[in-house]
């Protein structure tokens, strides 16, 4: 399974394929083990890590979770409350009980308009699917400055790396504020060429992330900054 192993070009699997031996390994996210063989549930790039086998789907939507940090965009203004567009299929809601301002009822537009971006918590998601939103909280704000990037949310952990590695590692070689939130969007405060070699690196990892590591990409993206200074 040596073509689902961290630094390897990964292998594209379907479901109902049989991707390797179960032996000495553990099932993740997108496979089930049957017998002696671990089998692929849906289609995506085989990933083994410290021992685990999974499935990184190609395509996936964000699903909101009770504490799930996320970039979110004004969508619509009411006089007591924001609609929230948070890159789902529902819309966020942030009451103004729930906003970092004491906010007087009808003046909501006048804290946040339609197009303002913010850090927020995602602080309940009811049956029917409605997604209520907090900035109350530590580094919680609306967001004055800086950029956003799309993130297929599929790579984000990829982003991320164990323990924060790879994340903190694009912050130094960027010399850049970044901030991954739960539902696809990266904000990146930078100087513009900061901002520019981010967004350059996400990207990469975007368009190369099945083929090679993250930590190519940002060794590569290293050598050429300092080929350049």
């Amino acid at each position: 399974m040596s073509q689902g192993q961290a630094g390897a070009e990964q292998r594209l699997v379907t479901p109902g394929m049989t991707v390797g031996s179960s032996a000495g390994k553990r099932a993740g996210s997108g496979i089930i083990a049957k017998e002696n063989d671990f089998i692929a549930t849906q289609l995506g790039w085989l990933r083994e890590r410290n021992n685990t086998v999974s499935v990184d789907p190609i395509n996936a939507a964000y699903m909101p979770r009770s504490g799930d940090l996320v970039v979110a965009v004004v969508a619509e203004v009411r006089n007591n409350l924001w609609f929230m567009d948070i890159n789902g299929s529902f819309q966020g809601l942030l009451p103004m009980s729930l906003a970092p301002w004491k906010v007087e009822f009808g003046a909501a537009r006048q804290h946040m308009d339609v197009g303002n971006v913010v850090l927020a918590r995602v602080q309940e998601v009811d049956e029917c699917h409605n997604v209520v939103l907090t900035m109350k909280g530590v580094g919680l704000r609306r967001l004055n400055q800086g950029a956003v990037e799309p993130v297929p949310v599929q790579h984000i952990d990829r982003l991320r790396g164990e323990n924060n590695a790879h994340l903190q590692r694009l912050r130094d070689v960027c010399d850049a504020r970044i901030m991954v939130g739960e539902n696809g969007r990266v904000w990146i405060d930078a100087s513009l060429d900061g901002i520019a070699l981010a967004r350059k690196t996400i990207r990469r990892l975007v368009a190369e992330g099945h083929m090679t590591t993250f930590d190519s990409i940002l060794s590569d993206i290293e050598s050429n900054k300092k080929g350049d200074a």
